[in-house]
């Protein structure tokens, strides 16, 4: 049994320092208030007694979906979701850094060399996604913004998942895994301990989360602080949340027009969730939470708040409004088969020159409003949110952060694509992807036979006229 401690490997000798405020006194160590206990079987296990199984997932190519495989793709997932046990949290979180493309100029040939200079340094979005599967521990209080264990001075378990327990967790993950992959649209692959936690010479998981660290290379240890501003070294940190059903659209599906590529007569489908994805062009991190609790319980406590808003709805119209939702919810769980969750979204963005803030908050902002969401910036609880994004304490996420959803609606703001990926064949030609130009190469004709995407390898080649190429 291998088993890795988190506070050993992954601070590797390093001092990290949490500042909470300007005061000295509130200065604390990072290791004190690390909420994870150890790894174990390549498993996260929390100081709560919580379980968290961690992968990376390989999407989908973004503009190469038809509209039928984004509803089969959301359906897979919703499928997944409800095969979840109670007590679970799905925590899907996407990474995108700002990155440049580093040329090859050892290439043979001038052609080579000069297409290698022409896009050095090419700007561009790294993209990376992971999936994190918990399984809280039974009888664990609801954690909230003013009982996050980032708060609390003594992290202690009140309990421990029970053998039989675990088994059925680890039973759900294999099926969960094939659910999804079944579509041949996602690949999974799962982290081992050394890639979560890392060590000397390559930051993990938990490190590239802490410190915003893309390069996967020896560590760089920042601090964090929380006051006056929030800053993770030399970055200026934003928050925008989807966390109040009346801050959300008000329709949504799982895929939506990209008006940029669509014609009157040719609609151009791209991921519902793809603004906060991929075409927000800054470093960000997009943050998907999916709660699965006891429905019975869940069920009884709005069944409550329904009675409670009846008996106010004569005081108040938007009681009566209320009260009329919480029935329509409730009406559609039970005729339907619904499975009741709680979900929450976020974005949590960033840049090291202050100068940018304003133009930050805008794309940040105007990425939701693509999806007709209302955008809200966090402040007040953007410590306990960062904190619950934490690989392995999604149990920790503030239920009063969290919003009352169906699995159908929430798993439309998952996103489901990724960067365009170059081909491994030794043939093809280079071309430029359709967001920043970046190259990519690409085999035409022996790949997607093998495929099954042509059955025929005839070209239809249009270029303008007298083209030369002078040596």
């Amino acid at each position: 049994m291998t088993t890795i401690f988190i506070l050993l490997a992954v601070t590797a000798g390093f001092a990290w320092v949490l500042h909470l405020s300007e005061y000295k006194d509130m200065r604390k160590d990072l290791s004190s208030l690390l909420p994870l206990y150890k790894i174990e079987n390549d498993l996260i296990l929390s100081k709560q007694g919580d379980v968290t199984a961690v992968f990376e997932l390989m999407l989908p190519e973004i503009f190469t979906l038809s509209n039928d495989q984004h509803e089969q793709l959301h359906q897979a997932w919703i499928k997944a979701i409800k095969i979840l046990p109670r007590h679970s949290i799905l925590h899907k979180q996407d990474y995108f850094f700002r990155d440049a493309y580093k040329a090859d100029f050892d290439k043979d040939g001038f052609l080579s060399r000069s297409s290698e200079a022409f896009f050095n340094e090419r700007p561009f979005l790294n993209h990376r996604c992971y999936l994190m599967l918990t399984r809280k521990m039974t009888g664990r209080k609801p954690s909230s913004s003013v009982m996050s264990n980032l708060l609390r001075k003594k992290i202690t378990a009140s309990g421990s998942v029970a053998p039989r327990e675990m088994h059925e967790f680890l039973d759900v993950i294999g099926q969960f895994e094939r659910v999804i992959s079944d579509t041949g649209l996602v690949r999974f692959k799962r982290l081992k301990a050394d890639a979560i936690a890392g060590d000397k010479n390559k930051a993990g998981l938990l490190e590239s989360y802490l410190f915003l660290d893309g390069s996967n290379k020896t560590p760089n240890i920042k601090d964090i602080v929380f006051k006056p501003e929030w800053k993770i070294g030399e970055n200026y940190m934003q928050l925008y949340t989807l966390a109040e059903a009346e801050d959300l659209p008000p329709t949504c599906s799982s895929n939506m027009h990209f008006d940029r590529y669509s014609s009157e007569h040719t609609r151009f489908s791209i991921g519902f969730a793809s603004p906060l994805g991929l075409l927000l062009n800054c470093n960000h991190i997009y943050n998907q939470f999916i709660v699965v609790d006891d429905m019975q319980v869940t069920m009884k406590k709005l069944e409550a708040k329904r009675l409670r808003l009846q008996s106010l709805s004569a005081y108040s119209r938007e009681n009566a409004i209320a009260r009329d939702a919480t029935s329509d919810f409730l009406n559609e769980a039970i005729s339907e088969g619904r499975l009741p969750i709680k979900a929450h979204f976020n974005i949590q963005a960033w840049t090291d020159n202050p100068d940018e803030l304003k133009d930050l908050r805008n794309a940040a902002a105007s990425a939701i409003t693509q999806i007709n969401g209302q955008p809200k910036q966090e402040t007040k609880g953007a410590a306990q949110l960062f904190w619950a994004g934490l690989p392995g304490n999604a149990a920790d996420l503030p239920m009063n952060e969290c919003f009352d959803s169906f699995a159908e609606q929430a798993a439309c703001f998952l996103n489901m694509e990724t960067n365009y990926r170059s081909s491994i064949s030794p043939i093809g030609v280079r071309l430029g992807d359709r967001i920043t130009g970046m190259p990519v190469h690409v085999d035409l004709s022996d790949e997607p036979m093998r495929q099954g995407v042509i059955t025929n390898r005839n070209k239809f080649i249009l270029g303008p006229s007298a083209c030369r190429v002078a040596a």
